[in-house]
């Protein structure tokens, strides 16, 4: 089973990256209010179904995907 796993800095934390996009994107004509850089990872886990999926994502998010000081994550079904 294919499970996604998004992970954003969370909303207190500064996020240079997003900040320098949006001012290029802005320098360059575009109309961006806010610019977020984050990271997308996909995993292919052996589950019979999501919940079962999820609960082993979650675990492996918890060991090493994220940093729970500075960011947030989210497990999806693909």
């Amino acid at each position: 089973m294919k499970i996604g796993v998004k992970v954003l800095p969370r909303k207190e934390v500064l996020d240079t990256q997003g900040r320098t996009v949006q001012s290029s994107l802005s320098e360059n004509g575009f109309s961006v209010s806010n610019c977020t850089i984050g990271k997308y990872i996909v995993l292919d886990v052996n589950a019979k179904n999501f919940e079962e999926a999820k609960t082993q994502v979650t675990k492996m998010a918890e060991f090493v995907l994220y940093n729970p000081l500075i960011e947030n994550y989210e497990v999806e079904q693909l």
